[in-house]
């Protein structure tokens, strides 16, 4: 009953649900969220459960519904009676290229990679206060450095760095804030421009693609750091390192 509690957002698959592994074999007991990928997230649960029984809950959630976060939050913490740790991990990644991009296209990408982390830790905040817990946001090496076509999607995450910084002075000291900024970790699913791919891999002076445990790891690095806060780890490779 003293196990601490993680609510992992966009949890189901791919970075989500190694950082679910991740902290779960680290003794947290998960709540994973999804929203459509219910079969996965269900699946997972079930992997993750006959490890140690009852140790995991799915809750799905729409996060473009801000009714539903404060909702969410709620439900991660009741089943336990606690929550101690908010991973803010789903996203959406589509082009937004200027002159191409609809307003819709812009409040989506908006509503998923800012909206949807700011709502949800204001939401969480008495329980994570309750707990001295803290939140980790995943952002992107391209809030800073920016990506071509992509000019909502930087946007959004540059927003996120910000609001990362911002929580971090205003929750403390009862609550840790930080982010993990991932590089290329995963190619985005249907991407086959190979030529591309190896552009990027020749940049990275570690000569290698990222691992979802690379992620994974730095979260709860942050998740365990007790005099850490405000900061962006960058899990890159050193793509991001200046000449």
């Amino acid at each position: 009953m003293t196990a601490p509690v993680a609510l992992v957002t966009g949890a189901a698959r791919r970075v989500g649900a190694g950082i679910a592994r991740t902290l779960h074999g680290a003794g947290f007991r998960i709540a994973l969220h999804c929203h459509r990928s219910v079969a996965e997230a269900a699946e997972l649960a079930g992997e993750l459960n006959r490890i140690r029984a009852g140790s995991v809950q799915v809750f799905c959630a729409d996060l473009l519904d801000p009714a539903a976060l404060a909702d969410l939050a709620e439900r991660a913490a009741a089943p336990w009676g606690r929550l101690d740790v908010l991973v803010n991990n789903a996203s959406r990644f589509h082009p937004s290229a200027v002159g191409e991009t609809s307003p819709a296209l812009w409040d989506e990408l908006m509503a998923t990679n800012l909206t949807a982390p700011f709502l949800l830790s204001q939401a969480a905040v008495p329980h994570l206060r309750r707990q001295r817990g803290c939140i980790v946001n995943l952002v992107d090496i391209h809030a800073e450095r920016g990506l071509v076509r992509h000019g909502a999607y930087c946007a959004a995450k540059a927003g996120l760095v910000g609001l990362t910084k911002t929580l971090a002075k205003e929750l403390a000291p009862e609550i840790r804030v930080n982010a993990v900024a991932p590089g290329a970790i995963l190619w985005p699913e249907g991407d086959a421009d190979e030529d591309r791919q190896t552009r990027i891999l020749a940049g990275i002076p570690l000569g290698r693609l990222g691992t979802v445990a690379d992620v994974a790891g730095a979260v709860r690095f942050l998740i365990e750091a007790p005099y850490v806060t405000g900061q962006v780890l960058a899990v890159d490779g050193g793509r991001g390192l200046a000449g």
